[in-house]
């Protein structure tokens, strides 16, 4: 009796070596993208402070939550909740809104 030979194991060819080279970059290069577009993401995100235009000055001890802007007035929320409105050109305080 013979014995069994051992299955013949089919040699890689260049175009294979290359093709799974290739894939290995294209995984690597779309890790890479996914990394950086979830770190620029979470970059823009994390500043959540508020932008005041320049000519707006906001009363003593009032601090910015969120701004608005419309087409020719300012509108500020501070932490103690009342609304600032402020007039687009001259910056000056048109009104203020207190919430409940």
């Amino acid at each position: 009796m013979t014995a069994p030979s051992e299955p013949e194991i089919p040699q890689e060819t260049p175009q294979l070596k290359l093709l799974r080279r290739m894939v290995m970059a294209l995984t690597a290069v779309m890790i890479g993208g996914v990394l950086v577009t979830f770190a620029l993401i979470v970059i823009r995100l994390s500043d959540r402070t508020p932008t005041l235009p320049d000519q707006v000055e906001l009363p003593d001890g009032a601090r910015a939550v969120a701004v608005t802007i419309g087409s020719n007035w300012f509108a500020v929320v501070t932490e103690d909740e009342r609304i600032l409105i402020f007039d687009k050109t001259t910056g000056k305080l048109r009104q203020t809104v207190t919430t409940d």
